[in-house]
């Protein structure tokens, strides 16, 4: 545990973003014990240019004029900071030596706003926290002068044609700069160890208390009433980048009887896929994120159908905690970091297995393994991620 310390956490997703981010839920969990300065990336001219329309911007924009104050308080020990100045996009740039003068630049600007309000909360000996900002993040150690510095790596990002551009020559950089590096994937561990002996594994935190139905008081939506049973399910975004659709066709067309239930958003791919002329399959369209621990319940195995890709291999789905929360047989593909969870998921390579993977869980699933499911995620809180993180810290001083 870590107390009473002063914690500067800075990302690439902003506080105010509309998704779930696992940088927000670290932030909160370390200002329990700590205080905390959650420093959202600063505005940059293209994204002035493409959305200035936008409240977000607009909000930055009249934060950049000294209209309104870039440092709000959002609890006990927590603030946050929108930048007041404005950086350049600068990764277009092809040659690798203007790009470093001016990424050096751009890290001064954000870190003298950083340095104003460091100033303004008096924070001391400051432990630095980048949650994958490689590019902003290279100069922070330099111009901050923190008491540790963590980069934490929880995508690979470097796969990512945005970032793979200087990201590949830049991230090895910040990584052996770094005192502690930590990870969410045994993938991304091993990667940070090429470059810096204090790479650590720590797992991954998930607030899992809306996935509970142990008092039974979740009701399955009406629309499950029309689709035949067994139901394979599926919840969140339907994207190629992310998705099988060909295991999910393979599926829906080996296995008629079964029915195929997708729940989420889909993209153009899936919007345009085969999916949609069979019978099988059903798309049950957006959810508000409340809604979905009753769409699993309607599932009698939940699946995450994986594309393995770069930018996937290591990633840590956070929905497989959701599922096991509810007790439900999981379905999932075979990564690394799935690995961890090969007591509790059914991990299948290819399309084959995916289905033999399915009868076998319809066919042994009992209360008792839905109980170790359920026991499993639970412990796989915030609390203990957080806890990780900070016995990584302590390892690396």
């Amino acid at each position: 545990m870590i107390k009473g310390q002063d914690i500067i956490v800075v990302g690439i997703q902003a506080w105010d973003i509309e998704i779930g981010s696992n940088c927000k839920n670290i932030a909160a969990e370390f200002a329990k014990h700590n205080r905390v300065l959650y420093v959202n990336p600063p505005l940059d001219r293209a994204t002035l240019r493409r959305g200035k329309n936008t409240e977000r911007v607009q909000k930055r924009i009249r934060i950049k004029n000294g209209e309104e104050t870039g440092l709000v308080r959002i609890k006990d020990n927590l603030w946050n900071l929108y930048p007041k100045s404005m950086t350049e996009s600068i990764n277009w740039i092809p040659f690798h030596s203007i790009f470093k003068k001016l990424n050096r630049r751009n890290s001064k600007i954000f870190s003298s706003d950083i340095q104003e309000a460091m100033h303004q909360l008096k924070f001391k000996d400051v432990l630095l926290f980048n949650d994958s900002s490689m590019f902003l993040g290279l100069h922070l150690k330099e111009f901050l002068s923190p008491k540790t510095y963590t980069y934490y790596m929880r995508d690979y990002l470097i796969r990512v044609p945005y970032w793979r551009k200087h990201g590949e020559r830049i991230e090895p950089q910040i990584i052996q700069q770094a005192d502690t590096v930590v990870n969410n994937s045994t993938l991304y561990a091993e990667y940070g160890s090429k470059f810096n002996p204090n790479s650590f594994m720590v797992g991954q935190g998930c607030d899992v208390s809306l996935f509970n139905d142990e008092k039974d008081t979740i009701q399955i939506p009406k629309e499950f009433d029309a689709i035949p049973k067994p139901i394979i399910g599926y919840v969140g975004y339907l994207t190629s980048m992310r998705l099988d659709i060909e295991l999910l066709e393979h599926m829906a067309n080996t296995k008629k009887d079964w029915s195929i239930v997708l729940v989420g958003p889909e993209d153009e791919d899936f919007q345009s896929s085969k999916l949609h002329e069979l019978d099988n399959v059903f798309f049950l369209g957006s959810k508000d994120g409340s809604e979905l621990p009753a769409y699993v319940k309607g599932f009698d195995i939940a699946m995450n159908p994986q594309l393995v890709n770069d930018w996937t291999i290591g990633n840590y789905p956070r929905k497989i905690d959701e599922y096991l929360a509810m007790g439900k047989p999981t379905l999932a593909t075979r990564t690394k970091a799935m690995e961890m969870f090969k007591k509790h998921v059914y991990l299948g390579s290819n399309k084959e297995e995916y289905i033999q993977l399915a009868e076998k869980a319809l066919a042994e699933n009992t209360p008792e393994l839905a109980r170790k499911r359920i026991e499993f995620a639970k412990s796989h809180t915030w609390e203990n991620n957080v806890r990780a993180i900070y016995d990584a810290i302590k390892k690396s001083a």
